[in-house]
């Protein structure tokens, strides 16, 4: 395992993300989470990243009472206060003492404000809520031992949320990866971080599996160059070329894909200057992809209670192709849970981490979907055709 160095703490540059646990049947597999973190903690996987709204408010459940079955000393657990998310009003103290039951731990090693943004900033920053200030508290007695942030921001809102809070932040947590390394601007913040002294800690590192799922013809070239290695590995190296990275957070769904990036983290193999061109080149002809990472964020304030992320994914894949095996994910929802049920009243767009304009999206999903043919449509007239040919043939 590579090993990162931040303040007295030996970390593992391969972290444990629990916002996409294994699932069975709907709910998250426990066994298999398990399995997964007696995997990761035998090859030195230590850090687990939770926080506030994943797994619709259980991870932090779940990772808990999983790792209550090591030492406490033995594993690093972050999480995070959710200001990020709207409502009427924050209580900093009651979320903070909830997380801890449901960790089952007196203190966090790593605690984060999450999702520090254009919208969000202003409730971290109102006095009025007082959660800078609670949260300085709590590191100082020690229920906080590192204190950071994470950031969806454009480059000048995360300067100016640095200046307000002094020195106050240890560390920030980004979406990084070679596809928003140019597309969200990814370079700009990571510079500003490096330069101000800010270790980096990643998120998406595979763009929620949009770096793995490539075109064809991408995998092949990245084969052709290193053939002993996963198209995941090509994210993981990009990253590990960079020096202020102390954490990747992967956010693993079953053993394979952390067996994975076990083997990937085992050493470190930086992309030369002929491989950085070709992920470069691959993002460029990835941006066409709508740029969602499945967060789900946009979901819990849909008045219609629609599948977003699903959306978001399928107008992706017909932005490459046109498929009725891709339509039919869409054909088999209920009626009033397709796109065309979109109320376009935009609360979706207002709390998106990527800054998508779904409504928009959603009206592009919609008028790609009228063009292809429905899947039953084509099931009746194959059948009519079968018919036809049958009374010929008498």
């Amino acid at each position: 395992m590579i090993y990162t160095q931040f303040q007295e703490d030996k970390l593992p540059l391969l972290g444990f993300g629990a916002m996409r646990l294994p699932e069975k049947d709907g709910q998250v597999d426990m066994a298999q989470v398990e399995e997964m973190v007696a995997y990761a903690m035998e090859n030195g996987v230590n850090y687990f990243d939770t926080a506030w709204p994943y797994h619709g408010g259980n991870s932090e459940r779940i990772m808990g009472k999983v790792l209550s079955a090591y030492p406490r000393e033995s594993f690093r657990l972050a999480t995070k206060y959710p200001g990020h998310m709207i409502a009427s009003s924050y209580d900093p103290a009651a979320v903070f003492e909830e997380q801890l039951k449901k960790c089952g731990v007196e203190y966090f090693d790593y605690y984060l404000l999450h999702n520090v943004n254009e919208q969000s900033m202003d409730v971290y920053l109102d006095p009025k809520w007082g959660i800078l200030d609670y949260f300085k508290e709590q590191k100082r007695l020690g229920r906080i031992r590192h204190l950071g942030f994470s950031n969806h921001s454009r480059p000048d809102t995360l300067e100016r949320f640095l200046d307000a809070t002094g020195d106050a932040m240890e560390f920030c947590q980004i979406q990084l990866n070679y596809l928003d390394w140019t597309l969200q601007d990814a370079k700009t913040k990571y510079e500003l971080l490096t330069k101000r002294g800010i270790p980096v800690w990643v998120m998406e590192p595979v763009r929620g599996g949009k770096l793995v799922n490539l075109p064809g013809s991408c995998v092949e070239e990245y084969k052709m160059r290193r053939p002993e290695e996963s198209v995941a590995a090509w994210a993981f190296r990009f990253l590990q070329g960079l020096d202020n990275v102390s954490m990747i957070l992967s956010g693993m769904s079953n053993m394979e894909q952390l067996q994975d990036n076990v083997h990937t983290f085992a050493e470190r193999k930086p992309l030369d200057g002929m491989e950085q061109a070709l992920v470069f080149d691959v993002a460029e002809k990835l941006k066409m992809a709508v740029p969602c990472t499945s967060c789900r964020y946009c979901c819990d304030g849909c008045p219609m209670g629609l599948n977003i992320p699903l959306f978001m994914s399928v107008c992706t894949e017909l932005r490459f192709a046109d498929s009725v095996n891709t339509s039919i994910i869409i054909d088999a929802l209920p009626e009033d849970k397709k796109p065309s049920s979109c109320l376009q009243c935009g609360l979706c767009t207002t709390i998106c981490p990527q800054g998508i304009d779904i409504p928009g999206v959603i009206r592009e999903l919609d008028e790609r979907l009228q063009q292809i043919p429905k899947w039953a449509d084509i099931c009746r007239q194959r059948e009519k055709e079968q018919n036809e040919s049958r009374e010929q043939a008498k």
